[in-house]
């Protein structure tokens, strides 16, 4: 009895010694060894975070300090100095943002004038063509008042393509007579406003342009 307890523990010591020299670890103490080791980590870096804020709030107190001392004023000067140096920089920046707002007004001014003053090329553009056209609506007319019907293809063709570029033909009778489109080379006498009563060469507008008044007869 006594030789086999003595053996027992004998074999337990052994067992437990070879653990030892073995060195072997469970997954669950590694795991617990990590969690400690990351802890220790994040504590370290806050720490050396914490650190560094305090030591960058040091130097600035103490530059601030220092620029201070040495333009020989007080705590309260330098702050008094440092929000009179604010509020002109304030008013800097509002008196340039006002400058950029004016600039830019101007600039877009500039460019609606520049837009209007293309428009109104691009419509007298071919003002000097039309000009040189008119001989040959007059030739067509009068070739039609003529019994010439063959002409009429050709004169509604061209009159078709320029009034789609802002041609517009002054012919009407039985209207008010207007001095800015009419040239009175004839007059009836007659009661009430003066009104066309009859064309006898019609004018023409381009884009709103007088290319050549109308001649008509006046009655009023």
């Amino acid at each position: 009895m006594t030789s086999d307890a003595h053996g027992v523990r004998s074999g337990d010591a052994q067992s437990s010694g070879d653990a030892v020299v073995d060195g072997s670890i469970s997954d669950d103490d590694v795991a617990v060894g990590e969690v400690v080791e990351d802890d220790l980590t994040h504590d370290r870096s806050t720490s050396d975070a914490s650190d560094a804020v305090e030591a960058q709030l040091e130097a600035d107190l103490l530059a601030a300090a220092v620029e201070a001392d040495e333009l020989g004023l007080t705590a309260e000067e330098a702050v008094v100095e440092a929000v009179d140096l604010a509020q002109r920089m304030e008013s800097e920046r509002d008196e340039l943002r006002d400058l950029v707002q004016r600039v830019k007004a101007d600039f877009d001014n500039y460019k609606r004038r520049v837009e209007a003053q293309r428009v109104e090329q691009r419509a007298t553009a071919a003002l000097g063509l039309v000009e040189e056209l008119l001989p040959v609506l007059d030739a067509c007319d009068a070739g039609v008042v003529a019994g010439h019907d063959d002409i009429l293809p050709i004169q509604s063709q061209l009159t078709g393509t320029l009034e789609k570029r802002g041609l517009v033909r002054v012919a009407e009778v039985d209207v008010e007579f207007d001095p800015n489109v009419h040239e009175a080379v004839l007059h009836e006498e007659g009661d009430g406003d003066p009104l066309v009563v009859e064309v006898l060469r019609p004018g023409y507008l381009w884009n709103g342009h007088v290319v050549r008044p109308a001649m008509v007869k006046v009655k009023g």
